[in-house]
């Protein structure tokens, strides 16, 4: 009589692991501890890693020693096969390329497999840009929301909270990730300056105006109403008094701009990418606003001048009567 074979997998049947698993691990490691990088920056690394390290495992393809420009070239197909867009095959190409520079430094890989490996071509991307005077007519009705008498402490709070978040967003031109991260002690309401930590934890002081001086005062007043022992020194706190979420935020910003009339702008980006054109449009120099955005060069605020230029083309085209 034949032997009875279990169906089920045994404790001893572990899948391998994954090709560069080990790898990724330290890779990660390096990219926290060493390049300081943001959470969210190492968890698209490594996702784009993972889905290589799973490809490669899939086919046979056992370690790190197996990587190279046929190995990654399969991979690059297989996510075109998939029909990926440009960003995101782009983002694949942008971190296979950092993991294997610090493989070769650490020395992991003898040659830079991917030293030959190109994206798709960049297209140029004018971001929308909301009027000055849309954005004041949506900030005036957060700004109304938040001063009225409210039901109750919470609501009255959740609304002061969220009119000095936007009021800042936009005052600023700061990244959601940066207003998010703000502790009471970078914010000095007297000179009217916070102190943001961008990419790269560098630091850069940023100027805001008088109303989003009157926003953050309010908020100041009502920040109690939410604060819990998980607030610790957090400006922007959540309905449950810790720091508020990345995504809450980002929310609070796509609800206020779906009240501008003729936009398809949303998010905090969309605020990020108004406050810069609007200042070049009043005449800032572009050295002043690639220093209030962090941009690391000043070619990526030049962005914003092609977005200045393109409106005035725009409005010289109606205005003109030889246009």
């Amino acid at each position: 009589m034949a032997p009875h074979i279990p169906s089920h997998r045994t404790d001893h049947d572990v899948d391998p692991p994954s090709a560069l698993a080990q790898e990724i691990t330290m890779f990660a490691r390096h990219l926290r501890h060493e390049k300081a990088r943001s959470e969210h920056t190492v968890r698209s690394y490594v996702t784009d890693l993972e889905e290589l390290s799973e490809w490669m495992t899939e086919r046979g393809l056992g370690g790190i020693e197996d990587l190279n420009r046929e190995s990654l070239r399969g991979w690059l197909a297989q996510r075109h096969q998939r029909g990926l867009g440009r960003s995101s095959v782009s983002r694949g190409i942008a971190s296979v390329h950092t993991f294997c520079r610090w493989a070769v430094d650490s020395g992991r890989l003898d040659h830079d497999p991917a030293i030959a490996l190109k994206g798709p071509k960049k297209g140029r991307y004018l971001p929308e840009v909301v009027s000055s005077a849309a954005l004041s007519d949506m900030l005036e009705g957060l700004a109304a929301a938040a001063q009225q008498p409210a039901e109750d402490d919470r609501a009255a709070a959740l609304a002061a909270r969220n009119w000095a978040l936007i009021e800042l967003l936009y005052a600023t031109g700061a990244r959601i990730s940066e207003v998010v991260n703000l502790d009471l002690q970078d914010i000095d309401q007297t000179v009217q300056v916070l102190t943001v930590t961008g990419k790269g934890n560098k630091e850069r002081r940023v100027p805001f105006g008088d109303r989003a001086a009157q926003a953050m005062a309010l908020w100041r007043r009502r920040r109690d109403v939410l604060a819990s022992d998980k607030s610790g020194g957090a400006v922007f706190l959540g309905t449950r008094g810790g720091r508020i979420d990345a995504r809450v935020a980002r929310r609070t910003v796509a609800d206020a701009l779906r009240t501008v009339p003729d936009t398809h702008a949303s998010g905090p980006h969309s605020l990020r990418h108004s406050a810069a054109t609007h200042l070049l449009d009043g005449g800032a120099d572009l050295r002043s606003v690639q220093q209030l955005l962090g941009h690391s060069s000043v070619a990526t605020t030049q962005i914003y001048t092609h977005v200045s230029v393109e409106r005035l083309r725009n409005a010289y085209a109606q205005a003109h009567p030889r246009a």
